[in-house]
């Protein structure tokens, strides 16, 4: 995979430079147009004060929400902007500019000079960014003399902001994308052994992409959550009630089969926790595996699967997981992804959370502070578990 030779803003000379950086600032905010979450915010200031600190001038650009290539007032980054400058502690200059870069743009960023910020309007304001047409990348490209990409959550989309501006400059990574691409390239690519595995989450659908991508890799692979039964089905397991994908029972029973011909631990619940209704107050037991009532449904891993999952992380010297291990919303039901990701936590391997739930659950938990990598992308991190080359780093240059 050639995302791990990309070049780094570090390998670029930036001092007088005026430098463009795709952000993720795709941020939550209230009906008041308040900021409720600015983790992605503060993860992309590392990079931001390393240009300024080595004197670059500095074009911010991001997306937010989606606007459907129009200018909408409650999708303008004016309040990102405001929090950058509180983050930064100083002024960033906003263009608040309906078709993104019009004359006025153009006239900031000309007059841009190094250690300021200027913050464009949501890129996609304008139709072109999700179709990744030239004449706006181009457009963009005519800002500034370099480009940085540290928007790893868009990074699996071909925009003209994330990979058709770097065909106009000289391009590459952000430090955010950096560690993305470290951690998880090299777990991918050359993983401290043993190396294992952790999926869950509602549906094979959604991950049969990285089980088959892992499969060849890992040493062990653990399935808990809501697609353990479709497994547990194929292996001829009464799952009463529980989720269950029946078209993808075959493809599961194939799986099985793959793992054991390449020699990993394909190891699914012993046991698990069940109820008659899929409700947060509903009375719950947890039964084997070998005796599960057909009238009620499987919402978290049981304890002796628990204990048979940890054992299996604490031997691990790296361990990716994706996906929670039951219904984590619901109180009772989350014990079993409280207790994967607190073995994670507890041992000083190389761990990473592969963002979406995951990366929430962790958060929540309080647990997120003890790994080593939770990454910032859902649906980029997910398409970079499943091998697929990322556009948004496909593009930089290489070192």
């Amino acid at each position: 995979m050639s995302m791990l030779n990309k070049k780094s803003v570090k390998d670029q000379v930036i001092e007088g430079k005026k430098v463009l950086v795709r952000c993720d600032f795709n941020v939550p905010m209230d009906k008041e147009g308040k900021i409720t979450d600015d983790i992605r915010i503060r993860g992309a200031m590392p990079t931001v004060e390393y240009l300024l600190e080595n004197k670059a001038a500095v074009i911010l650009m991001s997306h937010l929400g989606r606007p459907k290539g129009e200018a909408q007032a409650k999708f303008s980054l004016k309040p990102v902007a405001d929090r950058i400058s509180q983050l930064l502690g100083k002024e960033v200059i906003f263009a608040d500019d309906d078709v993104v870069i019009g004359e006025r743009t153009k006239e900031l960023a000309k007059q841009l000079a190094p250690g300021q910020v200027l913050l464009l309007q949501n890129v996609r304001y304008r139709k072109e960014e999700e179709k990744n047409e030239e004449a706006f990348s181009k457009e963009l490209a005519s800002l500034a003399d370099l480009y940085v990409n540290d928007a790893f959550g868009t990074a699996h989309r071909a925009h003209a902001s994330t990979a058709g501006v770097a065909k106009f400059l000289p391009a590459t990574m952000g430090f955010l994308i950096e560690k993305e691409v470290d951690f998880m390239g090299k777990a991918l690519e050359a993983p401290e052994r043993p190396f294992v595995a952790i999926l869950g989450g509602a549906k094979v659908s959604d991950k049969i992409g990285v089980i088959e991508n892992l499969i060849d890799k890992v040493d062990v692979l653990l399935i808990g959550g809501g697609m353990a039964y479709t497994f547990l089905k194929a292996m001829g397991y009464e799952i009463g009630t529980s989720l269950l994908e029946a078209e993808k029972v075959d493809l599961a029973k194939m799986l099985i089969k793959k793992a054991q011909a390449n020699h990993v631990d394909l190891l699914l619940p012993i046991d698990t926790v069940v109820a008659r209704e899929f409700k947060a107050d509903a009375t719950y037991d947890t039964v084997s595996i070998e005796s599960m009532p057909k009238d009620m449904m499987g919402l978290d891993i049981g304890k002796d699967t628990i204990s048979l999952f940890t054992e299996k992380i604490k031997t691990a010297k790296t361990v990716i997981w994706n996906g929670p291990m039951g219904v984590f919303e619901m109180p009772a039901f989350a014990v079993g992804t409280k207790e994967v990701a607190r073995a994670m936590a507890e041992n000083d391997a190389i761990t990473i959370v592969g963002g979406g739930d995951s990366a929430a659950a962790a958060e929540q938990l309080g647990f997120a502070d003890q790994m080593s990598h939770i990454s910032t992308g859902g649906g980029a991190s997910l398409e970079f578990l499943e091998g697929k080359i990322l556009p948004g780093i496909d593009v930089l240059e290489n070192k």
